[in-house]
């Protein structure tokens, strides 16, 4: 099969090659999927430069759609030739979906709703299911109504923002110049442009001089500093999937402490099952509410390299796809 591989980190153009890889075989518990689309995402692009390789290469890329050509002992012939989207494909172990064909674990190609493209199933895995959890967390607080999301005109954010919405919450969100149009569509009361002047007080400004019950936040980072000026309730939580710097991040904790604020961070690659179940019932729920995934462009497997580039760079408006 092609596919698309590296053997070492570094840059995208200096390491990804595409050639020929075996044709995986399904074992006792596994389906093999004929791929679509694949999805790349920022953890994708950061696993490529730094993260040690799971074996001799690694075929990038944990999200991915398609359908099931065979399957391995113990899985339900019936599956052959459902229509599946995958998650975790790339999680620890070498063969992602940056390819024509992925075998894993049945559980992790689940059955794709009737009337969902299979561009927007390939953006299911990461962010659709990271917003789905982090709204699950917001749906748990009682009596929250105002969340400000942060990144609202990126993958993530961009449908957090519309779970949200769906479950009776007001959004404000932030977005840059060139994702407002994104952010606004998704219905957000307010749309603030993260560097502006001061933030917080245009925040508080947004949601009628009031702070807001809670955060749904891409860049703890950059947001930790919010957090000492008054954006967020007492007992408020902010809830975090991502941060630009990865190491040690400083926030005034005398104002955290004394309006008893709560941190709670997660990664979707490490959800419980039980979790996992959650978020997967709330995204389809919300795709037959009409959840918008919004793709920013489709390139060939040839040009994963420069897939990888888009990404990293950020200008690109909306979700990187790979034609498989």
């Amino acid at each position: 099969m092609k596919a698309a591989f590296y053997t070492r980190n570094g840059p995208a153009s200096q390491v990804i090659e595409v050639g020929e890889k075996p044709t995986p075989t399904p074992r006792a518990g596994e389906v093999l999927v004929r791929l679509a689309f694949s999805g790349v995402n920022p953890s994708d692009v950061k696993s490529r430069a730094a993260r040690p390789l799971n074996g001799a290469y690694q075929i990038p890329h944990s999200d991915g759609s398609g359908a099931v050509e065979a399957v391995g002992e113990g899985v339900d012939a019936s599956r052959i030739g459902e229509r599946v989207w995958t998650w975790n494909a790339a999680w620890q172990r070498a063969d992602g979906t940056a390819a024509e064909y992925v075998a894993l674990p049945s559980q992790q190609a689940v059955k794709l709703p009737e009337g969902v493209a299979l561009e927007a199933a390939a953006c299911l895995g990461i962010p659709g299911m990271t917003a789905a959890h982090a709204v699950e967390l917001l749906a748990a607080e009682a009596g929250a109504k105002t969340v400000l999301v942060t990144g609202a005109g990126n993958a993530v954010g961009n449908l957090a923002c519309q779970m949200a919405i769906q479950a009776g919450f007001t959004v404000i969100g932030t977005a840059s110049s060139r994702r407002k149009a994104l952010a606004e569509k998704a219905g957000c009361k307010a749309v603030i442009d993260p560097y502006d002047s001061d933030l917080a007080k245009a925040v508080l400004a947004a949601n009628d001089g009031e702070p807001v019950d809670a955060i749904i936040d891409m860049d703890f980072s950059s947001t930790a500093g919010l957090l000492g000026q008054g954006v967020l309730k007492p007992h408020g939580v902010l809830i975090g999937y991502g941060s630009n710097d990865m190491g040690q991040v400083s926030f005034d904790f005398r104002q955290a402490l004394f309006n008893c604020h709560r941190l709670s961070f997660f990664v979707v690659y490490e959800l419980l099952a039980g979790e996992r179940e959650a978020a997967m019932r709330r995204l389809e729920q919300s795709l037959g509410a009409g959840l918008d995934i919004a793709i920013g462009e489709v390139l060939p497997l040839d040009a994963t390299a420069q897939a990888h580039e888009r990404v990293e760079a950020g200008t690109t408006t909306g979700n990187v796809l790979i034609a498989c």
